[in-house]
């Protein structure tokens, strides 16, 4: 069979490669075409058609701003699903691009299906009727989704698994010692690092790694260490800081946020996926979010989300397992506040751990990746074991 996928970011290249292995099981003579990254590529054993570090624009300003270079990748996409024709089209979260695609593939015959579900209990409801329209089957990797699905819109969702799980422990077993991932940072101290995460999009860099950095140094005594995200150029990092009159010769890596994550005794970390990654890590970790940090904005994203936290252990928990501070709460003197606290053996870091275990068993076990393949595969073959 073959298979067209597209992720739109680094978290979906991780997910969407696990997810190539997983077909190849169920489908021995699987073709896969991508747009993705590197990790894909790897897995798929050939280039994407567009690299997703190309496809990485955030906000309505940013997007219009590269408008031209966006509607190329929609060309490209639907060329793809006419000339190649393939069986199923793949989608891995990105929704504002993947459910143009999927609507486009519908209208060609061709069975979208997507793993990793758009976060639609958040924000754009609407996007749920489309949804039902053109997509074959949803794949959720959060154990709360299906029954928003089925009880807000009747809607019969699958949940999988999380990635997440497996891709850590798989990870944890080619992270380097203590000794040798100090060397590899060039540490010669002995103070508790600090993961420094700041995200994989440029505008989020721009905007957190300066508070990250900032509160590190108002705590003192700490060697913060900075996750470099691969799509990134290390450049970047340097003159953000630079920008904002901070030190540039903070460890910087490149392709190794869980291990660095790992290592640490505390976490700043830009919310999104690697919030869950962390917590399955077992670090403590405050989650961080400037966006400008503009109040007003704030105050209108309260009034347009639909849930009561926007982290995925609390979300996943249904409880705040992790402080989050958003916008203008995601300051130097907040940051540094909290961040002393957990480095800490506190109450607060002890509570902490105690909800990381919570995520965890809701969460489970299963292999999210073969058991969604096995489903997808199901559709035109019973040939997987």
């Amino acid at each position: 069979m073959k298979y067209f996928l597209i992720a739109g970011e680094a978290s979906g290249d991780i997910h969407a490669a696990s997810l190539i292995n997983a077909l190849r099981h169920c489908d021995a003579g699987a073709e896969f075409r991508f747009f993705g990254g590197d990790l894909m590529a790897e897995a798929a054993g050939t280039a994407p058609m567009v690299h997703y570090r190309d496809m990485a624009y955030m906000g309505f300003i940013e997007v219009a701003r590269h408008l031209r270079e966006i509607l190329g990748f929609m060309r490209t996409a639907r060329r793809c699903i006419d000339e190649w024709k393939p069986d199923a089209l793949v989608l891995i979260d990105y929704p504002s691009f993947n459910l143009k695609v999927a609507r486009y593939a519908h209208s060609r015959g061709i069975k979208a299906f997507y793993y990793i579900s758009p976060k639609v209990w958040a924000w754009k409801e609407h996007r749920v009727k489309q949804m039902k329209q053109c997509i074959t089957q949803l794949y959720s990797i959060l154990p709360f989704e299906p029954r928003f699905f089925a009880e807000r819109h009747g809607y019969d969702v699958k949940y999988v698994g999380n990635p997440t799980v497996a891709e850590i422990a798989a990870a944890r077993r080619g992270f380097a010692s203590r000794e040798d991932f100090c060397k590899l940072a060039g540490i010669t101290s002995g103070l508790p690092i600090v993961a420094v995460v700041p995200g994989s999009r440029r505008k989020e860099i721009a905007d957190n790694l300066p508070v990250m950095i900032r509160a590190c140094e108002a705590v003192g005594r700490v060697q913060p260490v900075i996750a470099a995200a691969p799509s990134v150029d290390a450049a970047l990092y340097r003159d953000v800081l630079a920008a904002a009159g901070c030190r540039t010769d903070y460890p910087l890596l490149a392709g190794r946020t869980m291990e660095i994550v790992s290592h640490a005794r505390v976490a700043l970390v830009t919310s999104g996926t690697a919030t869950l990654e962390t917590a399955i890590i077992g670090t403590p970790q405050v989650v961080c979010y400037r966006m400008g940090g503009s109040r007003l904005l704030y105050n209108l994203y309260r009034m347009i989300l639909k849930v009561n936290y926007v982290s995925l252990p609390n979300l996943i928990a249904d409880a705040p397992v992790v402080p989050e501070l958003l916008m203008h709460h995601c300051s130097v003197h907040n940051v540094a506040s909290r961040l002393r606290d957990l480095l800490a053996e506190s109450p607060a870091r002890r509570a902490m751990l105690r909800g990381y275990d919570n995520v965890a068993q809701a969460l489970g076990t299963a292999d999210s990746a073969l058991t969604a393949a096995r489903l997808l595969t199901a559709h035109f073959t019973s040939s997987c074991g």
